[in-house]
């Protein structure tokens, strides 16, 4: 079986350590996200281990971590307060079979025509949304407030100071030296892996405090059942308000004392047993659960895809988009069956495993089962309770650093602006929306750019000869081009026979087909000839096929056939 999961000329050692930092680094953000998505904490570290397993020892990219993701996350909050969590469930079901049938269609391999600039604008922004996210863990007395702009009640903290921002950045420091400084000194041990250890012992062994992973759940908890409670006690309120008093009823639940003890339900699911989500087998579910099965589907691909493209650019090797769609979809399946929040492909993990020396599949199918071990196994989740906080940050500082695409800083005068243009958008847009509107932006932009570019490329050589102008193009004929296309004609001041030379330009569009048309009409309205040569054969069949909505001559004797 290992045999299966690592190559011969890999170290078993460095994969096992590897894959057991990576797990370490999951259990914070898998409960982080499935606090986002407003679910269990349960729900989300299940996702991370289906997801984690399936993708890790089937999926097409070896050395890629999987997970539960923010970036699913977030599209889950409402859904789940309007619908339940049955019908998440199905949703992610859904997504799942949505991608396994991606993979069959081969859509994983378009992924490769992705512009670089929106790679790197990807790449830049996804660690600028990492970075930021570390600065919560920041932050104090927790509590519970009422949002006026959005009508809804978030979390929200003071930021920390004095002796607790002292001990909390300099453990965060610390954490951050060790990774940088122990590969220098032996790689016999990830660097990450000690750190994590190293700050645990120092901060449990020593008068020195900080906030631990165990800490951060309970808080996380109790945060998240007065959330839901209060934003119980306000929906069932609102609609007998007045529109003027809805803001003032919301401050006043936000800081009185609810009841956020969660009622028991001896119906409700339990994460990580197998289950058909209960929901009823009609149009109008189907209706219900698709939009977000859809979105889920486009966001998980998309993030995945891009992370597998970024690894096989680290490693130099190539993984397999469409096996890794498949993958995706098998495990996001598994996962709702499950009763967890499904997940994708994680960049920060990601890179922690490759930082770590993980390159093959056991680092991946070892982190999820060492969480399995961590969720399955009481003494070992306490265990992971006692790891700092500041620890986990300094982690991820250190995988921000390594994400972010430095070299785009210096390239900004020596490429194209509009490409430059690109890279800042698709990281704005990341950091500002999600991933799946920045990556389409990017590739909007990219391609409007590229069209107006060669809007202007067409252009023609003119001469006559025994009483025939002649036009001989160059330049692609597109929708981008149609208006420099009509302008080169003179109608009225050419003569009365007319030939169009195609020989260096291509025909694309339809839009393109109707130019050639036109200009044709134009002549024919003055009682002109006009003849088409020299049209490629791809050309050629285009205007046959179009033969109903064209008027044109097109010449013989270079094998074309007269319309």
């Amino acid at each position: 079986m290992i045999d299966l999961l690592i190559k011969r000329d890999a170290s078993l050692k460095t994969e096992l350590l590897s894959g057991l930092t990576v797990a370490l680094a999951l259990v914070p953000e898998a409960v982080a996200f499935a606090f986002v998505a407003g679910v269990d904490p349960s729900v989300g570290l299940w996702a991370a281990f289906f997801v984690g397993f399936i993708t890790s020892l089937l999926g097409g990219r070896p050395g890629m971590i999987s997970g539960a993701t923010g970036a699913m996350a977030v599209v889950m909050t409402a859904f789940v307060v309007l619908y339940g969590l049955e019908y998440l469930f199905a949703a992610v079901v859904l997504c799942g079979l949505i991608q396994i049938t991606c993979g069959l269609l081969g859509v994983g391999k378009f992924i490769r025509l992705l512009p670089h600039p929106v790679m790197l604008g990807f790449v830049n922004g996804l660690a600028i949304v990492i970075g930021l996210a570390q600065f919560e863990q920041l932050k104090t007395n927790r509590r519970v407030v009422y949002d006026d702009a959005a009508q809804a009640f978030e979390i929200t903290g003071d930021w920390l100071s004095g002796v607790g921002l002292i001990t909390t950045v300099g453990l965060i420091l610390f954490t951050m030296a060790i990774i940088h400084f122990l590969p220098k000194l032996t790689k016999a041990v990830p660097g990450t892996l000690v750190a994590i250890i190293a700050v645990t012992l120092l901060v449990n062994f020593t008068p020195i405090s900080s906030v631990t992973v165990n800490d951060s759940v309970e808080e996380m908890k109790a945060l998240a059942a007065e959330k839901s409670a209060k934003t119980q006690v306000f929906e069932e309120e609102k609609p007998g308000l007045l529109y003027a008093a809805v803001d003032d009823r919301g401050h006043e639940i936000a800081a009185s004392e609810v009841d956020a003890t969660a009622p028991s339900d001896a119906s409700q699911r339990i994460a990580g047993r197998f289950a058909i989500p209960a929901i009823p087998l009609t149009l109008e579910s189907l209706l219900i659960i698709g939009g977000l099965a859809l979105t889920l589907a486009s966001v998980g691909l998309i993030e995945s895809l891009m992370t597998l493209t970024l690894i096989d650019e680290l490693t130099e090797t190539r993984g397999s988009s469409n096996r890794e769609c498949m993958a995706q979809g098998l495990a996001n399946m598994v996962s709702g069956l499950f009763g967890s929040m499904g997940g994708c492909a994680m960049i920060g993990q990601s890179m922690i495993n490759i930082r770590s020396g993980g390159r093959h599949r056991l680092s991946g199918v070892s982190a999820a089962l060492f969480l399995l071990a961590f969720i399955v196994f009481p003494p070992l989740w306490q265990a992971i309770g006692l790891i700092p906080v500041p620890a986990l940050i300094g982690v991820m500082f250190i995988v921000v650093i390594a994400t972010f695409e430095w070299t785009s800083l210096r390239l900004w005068n020596k490429i194209p602006l509009s490409d430059t243009l690109v890279i800042v958008a698709v990281s704005a847009i990341t950091v500002m929306a999600d991933l799946a509107i920045a990556v389409a932006s990017g590739v909007v932009i990219s391609a409007l750019v590229f069209a107006w570019q060669k809007s202007h490329v067409i252009a023609a050589e003119t001469s006559d000869a025994d009483g025939v102008k002649t036009y001989k193009l160059e330049g692609p004929l597109f929708f981008g081009a149609v208006t420099s296309f009509k302008e080169i004609f003179t109608p009225a001041e050419d003569p009365q026979h007319v030939t169009i030379e195609f020989g260096r330009t291509k025909v694309y569009d339809h839009s393109a087909m109707e130019a050639i048309n036109g200009v044709c009409a134009k002549y024919r309205e003055l009682g002109k000839e006009v003849t088409l040569k020299d049209l490629s054969d791809d050309c050629r069949e285009m205007i046959d096929r179009a033969d109903r909505i064209m008027d044109v001559n097109v010449h013989e004797e270079a094998a074309q056939v007269a319309v």
